[in-house]
């Protein structure tokens, strides 16, 4: 019997093995990335989004540059990005140019020499007349590179040059904040590199240097790189952050992610905080929101209501608080439920009492409506209102794709805003469960099909399909705002499941990178 039970013991682990090898299997099918060339308007006023369907858009495409010029009656302009298959283990990275003429709503191929060469996680700006591209990598089945070229588009002339700026510049590195200063210079921080320690090995850097890239002695055909090293409250080093122009020209920085990294083992801490870059005084400022008004004069007159006698131990009774952790759980249509925590600062310092002059930040008893924590968000300004659309957030083994909407009015920078809240119904999940069947999955002999595109709704007639829905969730598009109309525009979203590595490397930066044309 003693005999018969061991190999009953070696049949059932034989089991075992062989189911959490078909669940393997049917995980590595179900991840899949999703690319789209997809364009959808949201009006600001009407609180709605419009998807607007132009005949020959671009191939559908991630890790894209798009910027917004006013030439022409506005356009928008986008360089590279890459394709992925459906598996996440092919890449196509495009070289190619492509501008939407927003008065005609036309799509427009420009083909031009000497331009860079594929890539994507790059950025680029607009910088007077012309559009100015740093960075970025290329990845391929045997082996990556970086880089920090930097090249020029003439929009005058529509031809491409290749700058060698002198002095030393940032060292190779994708996805890295790139924007405009009030006094003409560029702004380089950040970022993110990986170099292979060995074989099959690769360490990933979260850059935190910054450069300024300007013209030498005001010679638009020279340029000059200087390092500088900024004062203030630093952010903490990360990579997948957002960028935008606030409108007092200093940089905003939002989110991101700061990994810790074993060879294969990569966990992240994911942030919803915000700072501002003040380039005139090369300053640092960490955001900090005041709170509501009607909140602070409830405090303030419940502070003057209380007892005076009491003791300073009892008024300072919630000064002793420390920070605040919000739990918000999401559940999903089979069943996954995945757990948000959220920590906030005390409403003021640990053991120190608040005085009535002080704005506070956001009433910790009541409800706090704020962004959960994420990497690779979109985000744009529009009169003085920041947007916060999508973006991406782990859990343990779990990757999911977000979907929702928030704005901050950045002049009164009292509280967050929902607009449009997470819809579990709409998360892009990529750890599946087991109840899910298995099926095989027919898109891997497709591999490498639409990587050639440029096709996609060629039947439209560049028409809005009227009131949408909001996009299915999305990161590494392009957010831009629009100069003359209550608009912002999400272009070519992807809302793809990508590997955490692949995250880090493309990040996310929306700045159009002059302050105008938001």
């Amino acid at each position: 019997m003693g005999k018969k039970g061991k190999k009953e013991k070696g049949r059932g682990a034989e089991k075992t093995a062989a189911k959490m090898e078909k669940k393997v299997s049917k995980r590595s099918r179900k991840e899949e990335t999703f690319l789209y060339n997809e364009l959808y308007i949201y009006h600001i006023r009407k609180d709605t989004w419009t998807k607007v369907d132009i005949p020959s858009p671009p191939p559908r495409r991630c890790a894209h540059q798009a910027v917004v010029v006013p030439q022409g009656g506005g356009q928008l302009w986008v360089f590279g990005g890459e394709f992925a298959s459906p598996d996440g283990e092919q890449f196509y990275h495009y070289k190619d140019l492509w501008v939407l003429h927003l008065a005609t709503r036309t799509w427009e191929q420009v083909k031009s020499t000497g331009g860079p060469s594929g890539r994507s996680g790059h950025r680029m700006v607009a910088w007077k007349r012309q559009l100015i591209l740093f960075g970025g990598f290329h990845e391929s089945k045997r082996d990556y590179i970086y880089y920090n070229d930097v090249y020029a588009f003439n929009l005058d002339t529509f031809t491409w040059s290749k700058l060698s700026p002198s002095g030393t510049g940032p060292t190779p590195r994708s996805g890295c904040q790139m924007s405009i200063t009030l006094q003409g210079s560029i702004i380089i921080y950040g970022g993110y590199s990986k170099q292979r320690v060995k074989k099959d090995v690769d360490k990933g850097t979260q850059h935190s240097d910054m450069f300024l890239l300007k013209p030498e002695n005001r010679q638009e055909g020279k340029w000059v790189w200087t390092r500088t090293n900024p004062s203030g409250v630093k952010p903490t080093p990360r990579s997948g952050f957002s960028v935008a122009v606030a409108p007092n020209h200093q940089m905003l920085l939002f989110g991101g992610v700061c990994d810790e990294e074993e060879e294969e083992r990569l966990e992240g801490d994911f942030f919803n905080d915000l700072y501002f870059y003040d380039a005139t005084r090369n300053r640092w400022f960490a955001g900090q929101l005041k709170g509501p008004k009607s909140e602070k004069r409830k405090r303030r007159q419940d502070r003057k209501e209380e007892p005076k006698g009491s003791s300073m131990q009892e008024k300072g009774g919630a000064s002793t608080l420390g920070p605040l952790e919000v739990v918000k759980e999401v559940v999903a249509e089979d069943g996954t439920v995945v757990t948000i925590k959220q920590v906030l600062a005390a409403p003021y310092p640990v053991g120190q009492p608040q005085t009535e002059d002080e704005d506070s930040p956001e009433d910790a008893s009541g409800p706090v409506v704020k962004p959960c924590p994420r990497s690779n968000a979109m985000v744009a300004v529009k009169h003085g209102v920041l947007y916060v659309y999508g973006g991406m957030f782990e859990t343990g083994d779990c990757q999911v794709t977000l979907s929702d909407l928030y704005c901050l009015d950045l002049h009164k920078m009292e509280e967050w805003k929902a607009l449009l809240e997470m819809d579990p119904q709409t998360q892009e999940w990529l750890e599946e469960t087991d109840s899910e069947e298995d099926s095989d999955s027919e898109e891997d002999s497709d591999a490498v099909e639409g990587a050639e595109g440029g096709e996609d709704n060629e039947d439209s007639g560049g028409e809005d399909g009227g009131e949408a829905p909001a996009p299915g969730g999305g990161a590494w598009g392009a957010v831009r705002g629009l100069s003359a109309q209550d608009q912002v525009v999400l272009g070519e979203a992807c809302p793809a499941q990508r590997g955490a590595r692949r995250v880090r490397e493309e990040g996310a930066e929306s700045s159009p990178g002059h302050g105008k044309i938001l």
